[in-house]
């Protein structure tokens, strides 16, 4: 037994000492035929003193294959006899894309001025499957066994609901395995058929211990959100598909005592890039009943109340009144529209003033307060009438009138009218800009008559001219004021540059004051509203895939589209960053949604925002 131990020991020393003062490159994989379902893996290792050395690592190409993962970097110690040797292995999981004979060809690097090759790998690949799911070996571990022990869980709420009500779906990362650096978003999922509201969550992700089949996984929130169905029948929401990459020790069959005692103390660790991926979600809408819907209903679905409150009852002619009308509850309230007010004769009604308060901590719920003012322009006692505002609520599956009280208002005569007179004045007061009386003039000796006709002179021209050039352009202005007023889509298309613009100016001054919640809220508040606005995309029917479909539709570029993409990425992925300096990252998004902007505007709609 002793005998064999030395041989055992002599013939390890005598291996690893021939590799401790020479460099090799070798390319190995670990089968060379394999099915066309099955997966393999290659690596590429190089061995010598100092594998610090190492420099330009270039793989071969896989034109051949599906690359499923790497390039991912392991490396191993050995001390002997004070002598330092070490390892560095590149290695990459793939699947053959056809059957064939295929030849994965050279990888290189650089060691100190010398450049490393390998051998090229000759590769069998068969119909079916040699050894399904098996693909692992002594250096390696296979997808499924990543799978089976990190993945991501799509959970709703509920999976039936009416149109219109709220249903909130969370994504989960389950893990038993070690998450080595930063997660990056590989695809967002898409709402199609959802008007969409993010739920806040805390910037970290927050493990904790949960059970789930059996097994005890640690569980961390990635991201939830609120979806309001805009159309009827079965909805599906994609898949949430997110990079993790995730530190697993190599396996070593046969390892025994010695194995463990020459080999890296620390452990034979490897970081995968394992892509994880959520499942679909299905939701069945039902339509909203069509019995008993009453007149003043407007799509409201959720559970609400109405309040209103004006701020004089007594007043005189041309004095202002405010009305305030204010829905508070849980629903959708950026598509809840305000009750229709019947207003008396006699009132001016002002362009009204709508503000929201929205809560987006779990139920989407707050409040949305409209302000009328008015003007009474004639005297007498006038009455608005009661406020009607209907809602359908989903717990009692029935529809619920609410209603305000009546205001009387006494509107006395004002000072400045006459009694009897029932002129109006307009909305501004007319303003006395001259003297009310002027001196005679009884003195001529400054005038000189005026000599030659009037018709061949400058002036004459100038005062027919001028005036008849800015009539014209004043009638253009009002057609195109009349036609923009009577047409809201094209109204939103004229205003959406203006206002991305004023949006984009806030997130700026957010950022500097470092308010990064309110910042990226401006952001992609300036970004959707833009897109909705210039596409004509109702809010209750955006999405990425719809804003990039009507970009494509109208001749925008494929690099253009994916700007757009990477923008609104790049947004999502400041959550799985919580380390990342806020600073550069809000001016690398600032930056990326303002070119988005300026390059949609530049080849697609011909112009530019400054």
């Amino acid at each position: 037994m002793v005998s064999k131990f030395i041989k055992i020991f002599l013939l390890m020393l005598f291996s690893l000492s021939g590799t401790l003062y020479s460099q090799t490159f070798t390319a190995s994989v670990n089968n060379t035929t394999m099915g066309v379902n099955d997966q393999f893996e290659v690596d590429f290792t190089f061995n010598g003193k100092d594998i610090n050395g190492i420099r330009n690592f270039k793989a071969p190409g896989f034109a051949n294959f599906l690359v499923l993962s790497g390039p991912n970097q392991s490396s191993s110690m050995q001390i002997i006899n004070g002598a330092v040797s070490g390892s560095l292995t590149y290695s990459y999981i793939l699947q053959p894309k056809n059957t064939g004979k295929f030849t994965i060809g050279v990888a290189t690097a650089d060691y100190n001025g010398t450049t490393y090759k390998t051998s090229p790998l000759n590769i069998t690949v068969i119909k079916g499957s040699v050894k399904p799911q098996q693909h692992q070996n002594n250096n390696s571990i296979s997808t499924k066994e990543i799978a089976d022990n990190l993945f991501i869980r799509a959970v709703v709420d509920r999976s039936k609901v009416y149109l219109g009500q709220q249903v909130t779906v969370t994504y989960k990362l389950y893990t038993r395995l070690n998450i080595a650096a930063q997660m990056s978003i590989s695809k967002l999922p898409q709402y199609q058929g959802f008007w969409s509201e993010e739920i806040e969550t805390p910037n970290n992700i927050n493990f904790r211990t949960e059970m789930y089949d059996g097994k005890q996984f640690k569980v961390g929130i990635l991201k939830k959100a609120a979806l309001f169905p805009s159309q009827t029948g079965k909805l599906t929401v994609t898949q949430f598909e997110l990079n993790v990459p995730v530190q697993i020790r190599k396996k070593r069959t046969g390892s025994n005592f010695f194995d463990d005692f020459f080999n890296d103390p620390f452990g034979n660790a490897q970081v995968y890039n394992y892509n994880a991926k959520s499942n679909a979600v299905k939701v069945d809408v039902m339509p909203l009943p069509s019995n008993n819907v009453p007149k003043s209903f407007n799509g409201a679905v959720g559970h609400f109340s109405l309040n209103t409150d004006i701020d004089k009852r007594k007043l005189k002619t041309n004095e202002s009144l405010t009305l305030k009308v204010t829905i508070s509850g849980s629903g959708n309230l950026n598509l809840v529209n305000p009750p229709e007010v019947n207003f008396p004769n006699g009132f001016e009604k002002y362009e009204p003033k709508t503000s929201s308060k929205i809560n987006r901590k779990g139920t989407i719920s707050g409040t949305k307060t409209t302000k009328y003012l008015l003007v009474p322009r004639t005297p007498g006692k006038k009455e608005i009438p009661a406020i009607e505002f209907s809602y359908f609520d989903p717990a009692r599956r029935s529809y619920v009138t609410l209603a305000s009280k009546p205001y009387t208002i006494d509107v006395e005569q004002g000072e400045n009218i006459a009694a009897g007179d029932n002129s109006e004045y307009s909305k501004e007061d007319v303003k006395l800009l001259g003297e009310d009386i002027r001196y005679i003039k009884t003195s001529f000796d400054d005038i000189e008559k005026s000599t030659g006709l009037t018709i061949y002179k400058t002036g004459f021209w100038a005062a027919v001219g001028v005036p008849l050039f800015a009539f014209i352009a004043l009638i253009g202005w009002k057609k195109r004021e009349d036609k923009l007023a009577g047409n809201v889509q094209l109204l939103k298309f004229q205003r959406a540059e203006k206002i991305a613009k004023s949006r984009l100016k806030k997130a700026k001054k957010l950022m500097e004051t470092n308010n990064h919640k309110e910042f990226y809220s401006e952001i992609s508040l300036a970004l959707f509203g833009y897109l909705e606005d210039k596409l004509h995309i109702p809010k209750s029917e955006f999405s990425l895939e719809r804003a990039s479909d009507e970009i494509r539709r109208k001749s925008g570029t494929e690099d253009l589209i994916n700007q757009l993409k990477n923008s609104i990425e790049k947004c999502e992925y400041i959550r799985f960053a919580p380390n990342a300096d806020q600073s550069s990252a809000m001016n690398e998004i600032y930056s990326d949604t303002s070119k988005v902007i300026i390059e949609i505007e530049k080849n697609i709609f011909s112009r530019k925002i400054s």
